[in-house]
């Protein structure tokens, strides 16, 4: 069997917060082994472990279905999903916050207590609408306290490109999420140290690649179009998170 690429797009983003105990039921090994593509993940269910995502599986079911495609695992939602893509501009964004909060708000725990009508005009069908919005992180912001900052810098996918490999981890550029006490901002790119994973399909990042990075791990080579989809979101979530930070505030 092999495994299909959508079911391994899944494997690669859901496997660092997975493997932190963060998202979804223990799995983070096989995950692995179906991120890799080298053959020991092709008898692992995927589809099981991936409806145990509640933060992810609600929003892949409903790009599908507002996509009309008919598998939540297509690789086409996943991208969509995961970093942006052009499907993700072409999804009925309203709509599917409407879709979440009649389907899967109520059920899917405290942490999308956050979900309401109020949120739905920050919505997109991406992750790090449900990071900077969903999630309770950055309404934590202003208690000045280093950990929520962290979470969201780390939750969120964020692109870096590789400057070198070091054994098991990858030297990458990448911007941080910054905080002055009143705004969110993209900072400048610098050096970091990321983990990885050898490929077994020859696709080992090399210097000038660009990579996605989760929770400190560089889980997808990012082709230019993906990376520009993946920035832009990313900037148009931390305006609209602005926004409603300002009007917390009582501003305009």
């Amino acid at each position: 069997m092999t495994v299909p690429a959508g079911w391994r797009l899944f494997a690669r983003y859901a496997y660092a917060p997975n493997a932190r105990g963060y998202c979804g039921p223990p799995g983070a090994r096989v995950l692995a082994d179906v991120a890799r593509g080298d053959g020991a993940g092709e008898h692992v269910d995927v589809p099981a472990l991936a409806r145990r995502f509640s933060g992810a599986w609600p929003y892949q079911v409903l790009i599908a279905e507002l996509a009309g495609i008919d598998d939540p695992l297509d690789a086409r939602v996943g991208r969509a999903y995961w970093t942006g893509s052009e499907l993700t501009g072409e999804i009925d964004a309203r709509r599917l916050g409407e879709l979440l909060l009649e389907r899967f708000a109520a059920q899917a725990g405290h942490y999308w207590s956050h979900l309401t009508a109020d949120l739905l005009e920050e919505v997109t069908p991406t992750h790090v609408f449900h990071v900077l919005g969903v999630y309770p992180w950055s309404r934590l912001l202003a208690g000045g306290r280093p950990e929520p900052l962290e979470v969201l810098d780390s939750c969120r996918i964020r692109p870096g490109t590789v400057l070198e490999r070091r054994g098991e981890q990858l030297l990458v550029s990448a911007a941080r999420l910054g905080w002055n006490g009143r705004e969110l901002s993209l900072g400048e790119p610098g050096p970091e140290l990321v983990g990885y994973w050898p490929a077994g399909d020859g696709e080992d990042p090399a210097p000038g690649d660009s990579v996605a990075i989760h929770w400190r791990h560089a889980c997808d080579l990012l082709e230019p179009g993906s990376r520009s989809q993946l920035e832009r979101y990313t900037s148009l979530q931390v305006e609209a998170t602005n926004r409603r930070l300002r009007r917390s505030r009582g501003e305009p």
